[in-house]
């Protein structure tokens, strides 16, 4: 009988240079606190620290 139990794979974590990264922080600077794209990068922001961890 075998197992149920399969792991799935860790998703990819992109990685981006320093270059875009301040880029972003800039863009994402002067964008309201109350936008749906700053509550998105904060969900994202966890999806990839999970995504990190699994490896």
């Amino acid at each position: 009988m075998a197992s149920s139990d399969t792991a799935a794979p860790c998703p990819p974590v992109v990685d981006y240079n320093a270059g875009d990264q301040a880029r972003a922080a800039d863009e994402v600077e002067k964008l309201q606190e109350s936008s749906a794209i700053v509550r998105m990068l904060s969900d994202y922001a966890v999806l990839r620290d999970q995504a990190r961890a699994c490896r």
